[in-house]
């Protein structure tokens, strides 16, 4: 079954899911960002055929997340190493881990934990606020319109909500800080 590309629609989350929705790359990712990296090491752990994890690796390069590096001559070995791209789902996976941690656990408890290094203690992932450090949830957010939005395939229905949103937030408008300069674009 071939998929529907979501690379052309006007939503940040859109062309996120677009590569990395499917199970397989958040576990590539999962992996790479713990220190497993070669392609052999990738197979056995995830229990993966050789022709999905070639392709999804091969696209992950492609996309700027991964980069193949040598580490040996003879016989040629590579082993993949996270961009700062890739570096930076790390968040992703973590909120990802947080929530299957809360609905997913079972009795037993989650299967893994995060140290937090500078300080030492276990982590839980909060979604913060860049600029009042405050936690950032649905019921304290709303989505408006970006400078890349608008309305088209995957966004009819939230492209015209959000501009209606801008129209009755004209009055207040959003304050401008650092964290617009690398905020997503879109519609979402």
């Amino acid at each position: 079954m071939t998929r529907t590309s979501l690379a052309d629609v006007a939503c940040s989350i859109a062309r996120a899911t677009d590569l990395f929705g499917d199970a397989w790359t958040a576990l590539i990712m999962r992996d790479v960002l713990a220190g497993i990296g070669r392609f052999d090491d990738l197979a056995h752990d995830l229990g993966i055929s050789r022709k999905t994890l070639a392709a999804r690796l091969a696209r992950l390069v492609d996309e700027g997340v991964l980069v193949r590096e040598r580490y040996q001559d003879h016989p040629p070995r590579e082993h993949y190493r996270a961009t700062e791209k890739g570096a930076e789902l790390h968040a992703v996976l973590l909120a990802l881990m947080n929530w299957g941690d809360r609905w997913y656990a079972g009795e037993a408890g989650p299967p893994a934990r995060v140290r937090h290094l500078d300080c030492g203690h276990a982590a839980t992932p909060v979604m913060a606020c860049g600029n009042c450090g405050e936690p950032v949830t649905a019921a304290n957010t709303t989505a408006l319109p970006g400078p890349g939005g608008r309305t088209g395939p995957g966004t009819r229905a939230l492209g015209p909500l959000l501009a209606a949103r801008g129209r009755d937030d004209a009055a207040h408008p959003i304050v401008t800080t650092r964290a617009q300069a690398g905020g997503p674009g879109g519609g979402s």
